[in-house]
């Protein structure tokens, strides 16, 4: 691509500030997603901003305020929400024909990155499991809502390029198991997959190469039908979409974002008391 011709800045308050931008997408490091979307937001910008929202609940409850004060879309980037492996998931557990689902589990894994320090650097980027799990909170939000309570184990050494969790969703019928996060720099392979069990079969996905598919109570397999669409393209055509339309995205509200900010902080606070169950008032 040939950005000779597109405007550069040397600091982000001269973008969010440019009165012929109608909308910025932010893709700083997290602490700074806060402060640049609310001044985007009070600049009468729409504001897509990467995932997590931000760094603590506080600070995405801010970008909520100031989104509704101005009047102005703000949508974050959770871009499983828009990746067809996901969403053909999504789709067949709320149509409802498979019945309740009784049990779930979500798997995240890859190296440390090694191509900005920033991430390792729990005050800008809240840690590995922080950046990497949020996505996968942020599906059994869309999928479940908010679980009674949380629970988690695991280790964290990010010097050494490790951040593992075992966490648990406790809702009133079911447990959803998170596991995952860094696992040492550069070589360990970047993975995801998930497992999910209803009374009418169970619908897997490992990105390894195990399409989506359902295995039905009655021994039958049907692969998921998914469409070629790039995930992250979607997002950002919805989220212009919405700009452009003056409606807020449904798809992907901004305040599920900030319940999984808020979930991710929960979780890691369990971790940290040895697996305390952890009651959930978002």
């Amino acid at each position: 691509m040939d950005f000779s011709t597109l405007r550069k800045y040397r600091d982000w308050r001269e973008a969010v500030l440019d009165p012929e931008a109608e909308a910025v997408d932010i893709c700083l490091p997290t602490s700074m997603h806060a402060p640049a979307a609310i001044a985007a937001l009070s600049a009468g910008k729409h504001v897509l901003v990467e995932k997590p929202m931000a760094l603590d609940g506080a600070s995405a409850d801010a970008m909520l305020e100031a989104a509704a004060r101005h009047g102005r879309v703000l949508m974050t980037a959770q871009v499983l929400r828009f990746m067809p492996v996901y969403s053909a998931m999504v789709d067949a557990v709320k149509a409802g024909g498979l019945g309740p689902v009784r049990a779930a589990i979500f798997r995240r894994r890859c190296a440390a990155p090694g191509w900005s320090a920033w991430l390792a650097d729990k005050r800008s980027s809240g840690g590995g499991v922080f950046d990497l799990l949020i996505h996968d909170v942020d599906i059994c939000l869309h999928l479940w809502g908010s679980p009674q309570a949380v629970s988690a184990v695991g280790y964290e050494d990010l010097s050494r390029g490790i951040d593992w969790i075992g966490a648990r969703f406790h809702y009133p019928e079911m447990t959803v198991v998170l596991t995952g996060g860094w696992h040492h720099p550069k070589s360990f392979p970047f993975s995801m997959e998930y497992t999910v069990v209803s009374d009418g079969g169970t619908i897997e996905f490992n990105s390894a190469g195990a399409p989506p598919a359902l295995y039905g109570s009655d021994g039958s397999k049907t692969e998921l039908p998914i469409d070629d669409r790039d995930g992250y393209q979607a997002e950002i055509e919805y989220f212009v979409d919405c700009c452009r339309q003056g409606r807020q995205p449904g798809l992907c509200p901004p305040s599920e974002s900030a319940a999984a900010v808020k979930l991710m902080r929960l979780l890691l606070e369990s971790r940290e008391r040895q697996g305390e169950m952890i009651t959930c008032r978002l």
